[in-house]
């Protein structure tokens, strides 16, 4: 069944709004057995009108979000409507929702809300407890011999999400007719460049009958997509774990962080940090973990100097000695950190993230990580990443969540 995706909004082209329905829509479809096969992003205006028409000479089905509400730009069911040649009329039903949703509020309705009310002749509302836009379904019936069942959704994430399960999933599983989901499973990888990975198995992928591979290049990540029949995605898994088993941080596409977590928690361990050049991103990334609390004692981030020496008891004659971007440095740090914190395992990390501040011996992308636990094992690590600030700091976080997994695992 081919679905088509027509997302609405000078927004989104623009720049000024992040347009998320594509990967969340895209996720759910596949849960049921179903897929995009063509998403087109347009803005207010004429242009619904002329992506509408040519999406339902093509698809099986269309999902439009947005342009629903209350305003001059939102005209997606005037085009649907006007394209299909049906009247737009007042659904009773609808309107008395939207009376409901301002009094509740004890807020006065205004004029320009009652178009929320209208829907093509023969359509089905669907109804929306979130916000005040309706979403409307137009049955393959309607659209003008094509047989092309088409969704009109509003923008907003928190009222399109909820009615896509609630009122669009049940549809769609009508009418593809028990479509039965294939096997899909997403395996996430660290420390391994793309093209090292691919040269290592792809051409054993490629043998495998039935097998769909995809790839998604990340920050200091990889992650690999392969869909097929259980046996094809089986075997996939094991040619890839076989070769790299070790880069491999999640086999069910958990984020690295949520990885480190459960494995925290299931040896009943703690954990503290103690950062300098990625100011609080690891601390950040693993507290964004649900049950986090349980596993994660204390983060210091110590910037300057005088920072690691107060606070983690650095010695000031290793910083002089060594500087802060040294093995030496963060070998303290870490067990500044453990000792201050009672945890049981400890990392620090300490790094030149530029543009400038570095140094022949240590050019800008240097970083050091080091990681202590209770029982006196302590290790450190010399990576260089060679990026923006930003992605600099992401890519040292990675390697430093790493470091744990690799301590933690068995």
């Amino acid at each position: 069944m081919k679905i088509e995706l027509l997302n609405t909004g000078s927004e989104l082209l623009l720049g000024t709004t992040m347009n998320t329905h594509a990967a969340w829509i895209g996720g759910r479809l596949l849960q049921i057995g179903l897929r995009v096969s063509r998403q087109t992003t347009v803005p207010d205006g004429e242009p619904i009108r002329e992506a509408l028409a040519e999406a339902i000479a093509r698809a099986d089905v269309v999902i439009v979000t947005g342009g629903l509400g209350p305003t001059s730009d939102d005209l997606t069911r005037e085009a649907a409507a006007g394209l299909l040649g049906i009247e737009l009329i007042t659904d009773e039903a609808a309107l008395r929702s939207l009376e409901a949703f301002f009094a509740h509020r004890g807020r006065p309705m205004a004029d320009a809300n009652l178009k929320q009310a209208l829907v093509p002749v023969g359509a089905d509302v669907l109804p929306n407890p979130h916000g005040t836009a309706p979403g409307i379904y137009i049955p393959p019936r309607m659209t003008a011999g094509h047989g092309c069942a088409v969704f009109l959704l509003p923008g907003p994430p928190r009222e399109l999400q909820p009615m896509f399960h609630e009122e669009v999933m049940p549809r769609l599983r009508a009418l593809a007719g028990g479509t039965k989901p294939p096997e899909m499973k997403v395996l996430r990888f660290t420390g391994i460049g793309e093209s090292d990975f691919h040269q290592g198995v792809d051409a054993t992928l490629a043998a495998i009958p039935g097998l769909e591979v995809g790839y998604c290049a990340r920050i200091a990540e990889l992650d690999l997509r392969l869909i097929g029949p259980p046996q094809a995605v089986l075997a996939g898994t094991e040619a890839v774990l076989g070769a790299f088993r070790a880069r491999c941080f999640s086999e069910e596409g958990r984020d690295l962080e949520e990885t480190m977590v459960r494995m925290l928690a299931e040896r009943k361990f703690t954990l503290a940090t103690a950062e300098s050049c990625t100011g609080g991103m690891i601390a950040h990334r693993i507290t964004n973990v649900p049950g986090a609390s349980a596993v994660f004692a204390h983060g210091f981030v110590t910037y300057s100097n005088e920072a690691k020496t107060a606070l983690l008891g650095v010695p000031q004659d290793t910083l002089a000695s060594h500087g802060a971007v040294s093995a030496e440095v963060v070998r303290a740090m870490a067990a500044g950190a453990l000792r201050n914190a009672g945890a049981d395992i400890a990392v620090a990390v300490s790094g030149i993230a530029g543009p400038t501040g570095g140094s022949p011996d240590k050019p800008v992308g240097t970083a050091w990580i080091g990681l202590a636990t209770r029982d006196g094992h302590h290790h450190e690590t010399k990576v260089f990443q060679p990026r923006g600030r930003r992605d600099f700091k992401l890519a040292v976080s990675q390697a430093a969540l790493d470091e744990i997994r690799k301590t933690l695992s068995p």
